[in-house]
């Protein structure tokens, strides 16, 4: 059997093994986001909404649904592969990964793929929920195919990352919530920066979150408060990083090996 198809077949099991595990526990893994986010529509959509008015030249509610699909796919994506990883560290059954034949990016991948299917499923799901509140247009499906797939394989490798470095599960929690929420919440998907002043402007333009939901924003509105190009560039950057760094603590074993 060539490496090629031996890869292959690795890549299809681990990407298997990860659906299957999300997929078993589909009541805790894909029905809390549908809940989560249709509180959100109802509270700010619905209620809140209707006292803002329009947000950018367009209904508040249709300003924050790419918003909040892509808070979904971004928590989904890290904690798939956050809580994975880590519970086959400290099982220590990803040892016997890393010294099997398998080629780390093969490993990465899989996990990546993991990540990313689950985090897709709930993107259908609260899409789908966002119908039932706003009329919804797509006006450049080829920026929100783009933006929500580099977005949720930066999270992946994000929650790999923490995973190999994490000592407990608690570790695991701790970049949600002082990092992944913060950066969320002041990443424009309540509102435009540009009702900021202009100080808090250029700060918010160091949140690399502010690109990714902008950059899908623009693929449902035709509109961003970022430039499109930059927010694809900003995006493919951090993949770029966060995948060198992935492979680079696998392949030395960093935080795995003793």
């Amino acid at each position: 059997m060539s490496h090629s198809a031996s890869n292959f077949i690795a890549l299809k099991t681990i990407w298997i093994k990860e659906c299957t595990r999300f997929l078993r526990i589909w009541v805790q893994t894909l029905v809390p986001p549908a809940i989560t986010m249709t509180l959100y529509f109802v509270i700010f959509g619905s209620i809140v909404g209707e006292r803002i008015g329009e947000m950018s030249g367009v209904g508040y509610m249709e300003f924050i649904v790419p918003g909040l699909i892509m808070m979904s796919v971004i928590t989904n994506s890290y904690s798939n592969v956050a809580s994975s990883f880590f519970s086959a560290k400290f099982q220590r059954n990803i040892e016997e990964m890393l010294v099997s034949p398998v080629p780390t990016s093969v490993i990465i991948a899989g996990y990546i793929g993991g990540g990313m299917a689950r985090a897709m499923i709930v993107a259908v799901i609260v899409t789908c929920v966002s119908f039932l509140f706003a009329d919804i247009q797509i006006a450049h499906i080829g920026y929100v195919v783009l933006t929500v797939v580099l977005t949720s394989t930066l999270f992946c490798l994000g929650g790999l990352i923490n995973a190999v470095y994490g000592k407990t599960f608690d570790d695991i929690s701790i970049v949600p919530t002082f990092v992944l929420t913060p950066l969320t919440y002041l990443g424009g998907v309540f509102y435009s920066v540009s009702l900021l002043p202009e100080f808090w402007q250029k700060v918010s333009m160091a949140n690399p979150v502010l690109y990714m939901v902008n950059g899908f924003r623009y693929g449902f509105l035709g509109q961003s408060d970022v430039g499109i190009g930059v927010a694809i560039a900003v995006l493919v950057g951090f993949n770029v990083l966060f995948f060198a760094m992935a492979y680079y603590i696998l392949e030395k074993g960093i935080g795995i090996r003793s």
